[in-house]
């Protein structure tokens, strides 16, 4: 299995608090893997970056982070090799830093006409990996709800691969969830609505798009767990058995493309260009959250805006929760509709499908 051998060639049986070199040679080694691809998207951004991210680019201060990363995962890797006995992710990392900066590093010049075309989205599954991971994976360090559960714990090599499977494809997948509302919107549009709606205030517009977007998101999400043949699709995401913001991308193509498509018909026959860009930003940010390993909990805010605690229970195999909490911004529509499940101050204690099982791996 090869995340058993990744952890047996980078892992040791030393201590991994902070101050043992653990977290420096695993910060050097994911930078340095950062900066070798970013480095790689310079030199073939024809093939390797998104046409559609490409225009709105400010290069002076990509350049800038690729130059920070690059010596970040050389400062971690050095203070790694310093500190652990183990040297392996730590020259891991020194010499991905090294073959970003031999290549050119920041400075590689784009010396071709970019044109739309086929591409591998290599830079969205970048900058989306370093965004997420240095937004949320602190917080499960610092503040866990497990605090047993380790960052690599098992099948976390899976959900990378998901993770990944969800951004290098991103104009064939943008395409399909884009094509059910972009046909129906040239049908159905009503410009006046969606210029009414354009011209309230922008928390009240904002707060209609999020309401409209998770009452789409209840009925196809409920959809995908009663229905037998989707919820073969849905199920994918319901097997990991230890529940962080990587698992939450572990979702059939099927399954995400369904959703977000289902999701984006209302929200593109009412809502102009702008609020639907915002509202994407906050769902990215809100669905990855609630699948934080994150112990706080807001608690007067509990039964206004969904939190991991809320999400966790829709996860649980355990079998007074099932089939409960589809919504997954506000908790009180799952009230209005009878799902609603949050015991007092607990947290699910098993993880995963109730008397299901999926092979594991990506492919299978």
């Amino acid at each position: 299995m090869l995340e058993q051998r990744i952890n047996e060639v980078f892992g040791d049986k030393d201590p991994t608090g902070f101050g043992t070199g653990w977290w420096s040679g695993v910060l050097s080694g994911f930078f340095g893997l950062l900066a070798f691809g970013a480095v790689l998207c310079l030199h073939f951004p024809q093939l390797l970056s998104s046409p559609e991210l490409r225009p709105h680019y400010p290069m002076y201060l990509i350049r800038l982070l690729i130059q920070l990363v690059i010596v970040g995962a050389i400062f971690l890797g050095v203070m790694s090799a310093m500190l652990r006995r183990k040297k392996v992710l730590a020259l891991t990392g020194l010499l991905l830093s090294l073959g970003a900066t031999l290549l050119g590093g920041a400075s590689v010049p784009i010396n071709q006409d970019l044109h739309n075309g086929p591409a591998i989205g290599l830079d969205w599954f970048l900058l989306d990996m370093l965004l997420m991971t240095l937004i949320f994976s602190p917080i499960e360090v610092l503040w866990p709800a497990y605090p047993k559960q380790s960052v690599f714990r098992s099948e976390w090599l899976t959900d990378i691969v998901y993770f990944l499977s969800t951004h290098l494809p991103i104009q064939i997948t943008t395409f399909l969830i884009l094509l059910p509302a972009t046909q129906l919107t040239a049908v159905l549009n009503i410009p006046a609505l969606t210029n009414a709606v354009g011209h309230l205030p922008w928390l009240v517009e904002f707060f209609l798009a999020v309401l409209v977007a998770d009452l789409a998101e209840y009925f196809i999400h409920r959809a995908f767990h009663t229905v037998p043949f989707m919820w073969r699709f849905h199920a994918i995401h319901h097997s990991s058995k230890s529940l962080d913001w990587i698992a939450g991308s572990r979702s059939h193509i099927v399954d995400d493309v369904v959703v977000r498509g289902f999701i984006l018909i209302p929200m593109m026959l009412v809502f102009p260009h702008d609020m639907l860009v915002a509202y994407l930003f906050f769902v990215n940010l809100h669905a990855t959250w609630t699948h934080c390993n994150f112990g706080p909990t807001i608690k007067w805010l509990e039964p206004y805006l969904i939190q991991p605690r809320y999400h966790h229970w829709h996860h649980t195999s355990q079998k007074e929760a099932i089939d409960k909490n589809f919504a997954i911004h506000f908790p009180w529509i799952d009230k209005i509709f009878g799902t609603h499940y949050l015991p007092e101050d607990k947290w699910p204690e098993t993880y995963g499908l109730h008397n299901e099982k999926i092979p594991p791996g990506f492919a299978r």
